[in-house]
């Protein structure tokens, strides 16, 4: 079938677990213990598990920190945020038509919780921003992706896919959305991570870190859940799973690292103490073949195997959540309350 079909609202001739990933037939009614995929539920509970939200988290450290900082790193950090912010806007949209497709009920409930964590993610760099700088600096910052040359390249390349999907919702344009998604949460976030990170491990603006961890931590679910989706895709329908979509994925992850290489140059280069070039780069090429291996195929670049940033694993790790970056004890970040909030910013 060339089309995809919506789910239906309810179906009472169907079963409750799904006969197929898309253009299938299902109640939608949702019970967990029946369900076609056996690694949902785990997933879901996972996701459930990751909850957080901004307010968590007191800025106060940072909002003094923050004028202290480097020009080149208090303009890096406010690209990346205005990075971020375009991004996991788009993500939320993106995730909520995708979830309009898919027949199998459990796979349109965790989109529905993955759409939701891209929701707070997106308002965690509003309440940075609005801890950090005046409103006219947030508000420049969030149209950045309108007027910066490298930004929008590297942002186009990500919009174009899924735009191919929303305008013509085959199982195709689906399966190669994917794969964009799967770039964009799994690769482009990374060198900007790496950004926040390295601030932290200088103690600097280690609030912001933490927040950066835990969306981190959400997007690591997020990739698993993609991969998951465009594995179970193919396996169900074997007309796509061909060499002309082997070599699309490669040649999307080799023009993927490049912008992300291109940005990391622009944004951040040798400007940044403690992130060196060569090493970033090598870095990025590791996680596109690690995303490439997530979603069943071969490196891209054989040659970068081994993560040459081996710092940030003690950051980035999913099973370091809501530890402290240097101890792997618990955080001790005060919430924000009547009496620590916005007015000691």
């Amino acid at each position: 079938m060339n089309t995809l079909q919506q789910r239906k609202l309810y179906d009472v001739h169907a079963p409750n677990a799904s006969t197929a990933l898309i253009n299938g037939e299902s109640s939608n009614v949702l019970n967990w213990d029946d369900v076609r995929f056996s690694w949902a539920y785990p997933l879901y509970k996972n996701m459930l598990a990751n909850f957080w939200t901004p307010f968590e988290i007191n800025m106060t450290h940072d909002a003094k920190q923050f004028p202290t900082l480097t020009n080149d790193e208090q303009e890096a950090f406010k690209k990346i945020i205005g990075l971020l912010a375009f991004l996991d806007s788009i993500q939320t949209d993106y995730t909520l038509r995708v979830a309009d497709y898919l027949t199998d009920s459990s796979m349109a409930a965790l989109m529905s919780v993955l759409s939701f964590q891209e929701v707070v993610h997106n308002q965690s760099y509003s309440y940075v921003l609005s801890s950090l700088v005046p409103k006219a600096v947030q508000d420049e910052i969030y149209e950045y992706w309108k007027n910066d040359e490298v930004l929008r390249k590297r942002n186009e390349f990500i919009v174009d896919g899924y735009e191919a999907f929303v305008s013509d919702p085959t199982p195709e344009t689906l399966a190669k959305s994917i794969v964009y998604d799967v770039i964009l949460e799994g690769l482009n976030f990374y060198s900007g991570f790496a950004f926040f990170y390295n601030l932290a491990r200088n103690q600097k603006m280690v609030s912001t870190s933490t927040m950066i961890n835990y969306i981190n931590r959400d997007e690591q679910l997020h990739v698993y859940y993609f991969t998951n989706l465009y594995k179970e895709l193919l396996k169900e329908n074997p007309e796509l799973d061909t060499n002309d979509m082997r070599m699309f994925v490669e040649e999307a992850f080799k023009t993927a690292t490049q912008l992300e290489i291109e940005w990391f140059r622009y944004i951040i280069g040798n400007k940044i103490d403690g992130i060196n070039p060569d090493e970033m780069e090598s870095y990025l090429k590791f996680m596109a073949n690690k995303r490439m291996k997530q979603l069943g195929y071969d490196p891209v670049y054989p040659d970068h195997r081994l993560n040459t940033m081996k710092w940030i694993k003690a950051y980035e790790d999913v099973n370091a959540a809501k530890s402290d970056f240097f101890e792997q004890k618990s955080r001790q970040y005060a919430k924000v309350s009547t009496d620590n909030g916005f007015d000691e910013l």
